[in-house]
């Protein structure tokens, strides 16, 4: 296995902080929703499950997407870390989404009866648990503002998602609860479940579609693609530059491939030293550019057939 950069080593580190607050989290929440009967809070609950859950398939991503290449995957394995990303999505929608629907359609029918002593106890552990997750946020954010690479890490980024919509969903949650505390109407504390819901489809509408444009082959960032264009345009022996196709492999891996005309009247010896100056000028510029192909077209000699 490769050896792990700096970067992933930070980014694991941030995964298990946001795990270990989800587990702990998960079960006060579990037990306050089921001695209260908040359906808000089982909402919550079954969020923070479902985070948990997904901090799992990041820690995997991690691992996974560092694998050296072999004879089956010669480009390495860095699109694991969107395969998992995906599977998180999945997740943060059945687990947490469909849930939180089931709970607030639930408490519109039943029309759950209000216990104050649970409700009050139901506030706290969402009072702990919005401190909590805060606190795993400011740290996935503070990682995301000091790495560049950062806001290409899904892992990074579904962590980032996640805390946020926890956030938001405890304030949501206490909101519910505490109005249908004071009215005495379950439609707040339903209303909160579904919106709970309707947060956890998008976030994972979002982190899904972006997962699969990676899956599907998103090219590089324009800037190095410009970048690329401009060096193979600098050469000297370099006639036209056809075409050039760039797809990212990993977080910190791009194919190039390059379909580029030559200055007439170069022979073939030194046609293989154009191409191999020119390779080792791309990964100089870009060292993430670890795989380039360049298809050479030499030009004929003025006059030539």
């Amino acid at each position: 296995m490769t050896t792990r950069p700096e970067s992933d080593r930070r980014t694991r580190v941030t995964v298990l902080v946001a795990l270990a607050a989800n587990l702990v989290i998960a079960v006060a929440k579990a037990v306050g929703g089921l001695l209260s009967g908040s359906p808000a809070l089982l909402s919550e609950a079954a969020h923070s499950v479902a985070d948990s859950l997904n901090e799992i398939f990041l820690l995997a991503a991690l691992r996974r997407s560092r694998r050296p290449p072999d004879d089956h995957h010669p480009f390495g394995y860095g699109k694991e870390r969107y395969f998992w990303s995906l599977l998180a999505a999945v997740g943060i929608f059945v687990m947490g989404g469909c849930f939180s629907f089931f709970q607030g359609f639930e408490a519109l029918r039943e029309n759950t009866r209000v216990t104050p002593g649970g409700y009050a106890a139901g506030l706290v552990v969402l009072g702990v648990a919005f401190l909590a997750e805060g606190g795993s946020l400011v740290r996935a954010l503070l990682q995301l503002r000091g790495e560049r690479a950062g806001a290409r890490d899904p892992a990074l980024r579904t962590v980032v998602a996640e805390d946020s919509t926890a956030v938001l969903g405890v304030v949501l949650a206490m909101a519910g609860m505490a109005l249908h505390l004071v009215t005495g109407d379950v439609v707040w504390e339903a209303s909160a479940s579904l919106g709970i819901g309707l947060l956890l489809v998008y976030v994972a509408f979002r982190l899904g579609r972006e997962a699969r444009d990676q899956l599907i082959g998103e090219s590089a960032e324009p800037g190095l693609r410009h970048g690329v264009e401009e060096l193979l345009e600098a050469q000297a022996e370099v006639d036209n530059v056809a075409a050039l196709l760039t797809m990212r492999l990993g977080l910190d891996s791009v194919l190039v491939a390059a379909r580029i005309d030559l200055a007439p009247g170069i022979d073939s010896e030194e046609i293989e030293r154009v191409s191999m100056r020119i390779k080792k000028a791309v990964a100089g510029e870009w060292p993430q550019a670890e795989h380039v192909f360049l298809d050479i077209t030499n030009a004929p000699p003025p006059g030539g057939v």
